[in-house]
């Protein structure tokens, strides 16, 4: 298990933790623990139950979905990338399926207990939530770029062959 200081280190070194008031950053550090995967492993699976929220520190994670038997990457995850978001609010599936493309390192944090300290502590709750909202809207504007430039690509196809 690594200490709360080197994880205090590690986590402030992303703009995840920016801005995060020193004992709140303390608290999430207290909550967090070291978890690898090993090259191609499968993080969680779309439809899985929402347990755990990821920060990613080193390695590289693919989000895919599986469409019609196939398998979709959607999007590629580094360090300071946060995977899991989901998880915060319990009652929901994973969205995604996650893998790892190699050897990846994650701090992970359980859903319910950031769920329970968030209602503790209400400023460390909103600091918190505001920054999985960036990370929600950042997915988003990823999956509409990606969706732009799929239907783009077929209206330039139908267009060439009218």
């Amino acid at each position: 298990m690594t200490s709360v200081e080197t994880l205090t280190a590690i986590l402030g070194r992303y703009p995840f933790a920016e801005e995060l008031q020193p004992k709140h950053l303390e608290k999430l550090c207290g909550m967090a623990y070291d978890v690898p995967f090993r090259k191609n492993e499968i993080i969680f699976r779309e439809g899985d139950e929402c347990n755990a929220f990821y920060l990613i520190i080193s390695g590289t994670v693919m989000l895919e979905m599986l469409v019609r038997g196939c398998v979709l990457g959607v999007e590629t995850l580094g360090p300071g990338d946060e995977l899991g978001w989901s998880s915060m609010l319990m009652r929901d599936r994973r969205h995604f399926q996650a893998r790892a493309v190699g050897p990846v390192q994650v701090l992970a944090f359980d859903g319910g207990e950031l769920n329970r300290v968030c209602k503790e502590d209400p400023v460390f709750g909103h600091a918190l939530l505001y920054r999985l909202l960036g990370v929600v809207a950042r997915r988003l504007q990823v999956t509409r770029m990606r969706l732009v430039d799929t239907y783009a690509a077929t209206a330039d196809e139908a267009a060439a062959h009218a």
